[in-house]
């Protein structure tokens, strides 16, 4: 049998339209949140012993919604995988009940399991210059060392994803004062760009043998093709076993560091917040490592009735 029927099936291709059309959810966002609805979905055929039309998924129970999370935690998930699975299945959910106008407070009352929110861990701002450094000395081509610098340099000058340095071409060099980057579910910020990575693109631009071209990858992989995030994983794997430093010291911590760098040297919060593309205030003091000490010292300043 088919373990999803296909008025479930017609209805989660319309929520998952829904989000891609306005909320700008990206494809990689869009392919989890099908993932996790369709295993709900298939889940709940089983446990009932037929596939789910519309009409029987509106009258879910809370007895239902604990089944299937036992059943989904027993295979192994992780409580922040559960919890994101809950929460793609709450939304769909709840654009089912507006659309179809019913009660589904069964499904939404459903609670994720708690779990320790991991905090990012930033590189020391020695050790973010070291790593930039020492990964020049990667590779005997002098073009690979050059753009591997310059990538690093553009996730810590400029607190970019890896993707986002990534997805730069060709046209947007040389680099301009500022960047127009397209981060997450579409949203676009603006962002200042130091002279050191400019200086680090030109160079990797002089090197490289690949011609400059508008409508070309910026960065190159060693076929021509568009570098890969996993290249840069890979060479920084390699700085941080010569450097000593832990596991956590990946691309991503170049951004982290680049937030907590600027936090610590007397950035805004909210300033970084917009540098960084996030859409809440309370994602970035968890990205900067803000503690309670520093928190204090910004309320103690900014507060009008302090002191």
């Amino acid at each position: 049998m088919s373990l999803i029927s296909p008025a479930a099936r017609d209805a989660l291709q319309g929520w998952l339209a829904w989000h891609r059309a306005l909320k700008g959810a990206s494809d990689n966002t869009i392919d989890a949140y099908g993932r996790d609805v369709s295993e709900f979905l298939a889940f709940i055929a089983t446990h009932k012993g037929e596939a789910q039309g519309l009409k029987p998924l509106m009258a879910l129970s809370v007895s239902d919604m604990r089944s299937w999370m036992a059943f989904t935690r027993g295979q192994g998930v992780s409580a922040r995988s559960m919890a994101r699975k809950l929460s793609a299945v709450k939304s769909f959910f709840r654009w089912l009940s507006e659309r179809e106008a019913v009660d589904v407070s069964a499904v939404l009352s459903a609670r994720a399991p708690k779990f320790q929110r991991k905090l990012p861990r930033p590189l020391a701002e020695d050790a973010a210059r070291a790593m930039i450094d020492t990964v020049e000395n990667q590779s005997q081509s002098p073009w690979v060392a050059a753009r591997d610098m310059a990538v690093l340099t553009l996730l810590y000058g400029c607190g970019l994803r890896i993707s986002e340095a990534l997805g730069l071409d060709g046209r947007d060099a040389p680099l301009p004062d500022v960047l127009r980057i397209v981060g997450k579910g579409g949203k676009e910020r603006v962002v200042p760009v130091i002279g050191a990575a400019r200086q680090a693109v030109d160079q990797y631009l002089e090197l490289s043998p690949w011609p400059h071209e508008s409508d070309e990858p910026l960065f190159r992989g060693m076929r021509g093709g568009r570098l890969s995030p996993r290249a840069v994983q890979k060479v920084m794997a390699q700085v941080r076993m010569q450097l000593g430093l832990p596991s956590s010291a990946t691309p991503h911590a170049m951004r982290h560091s680049f937030a907590t760098h600027l936090l610590s040297a007397g950035g805004d919060l909210r300033a970084i917040q917009e540098l960084l593309g996030h859409a809440s205030l309370s994602t970035t003091q968890a990205y900067t490592s803000v503690d309670q000490a520093r928190l204090m010292e910004v309320y103690d300043k900014a507060h009008p009735k302090a002191g």
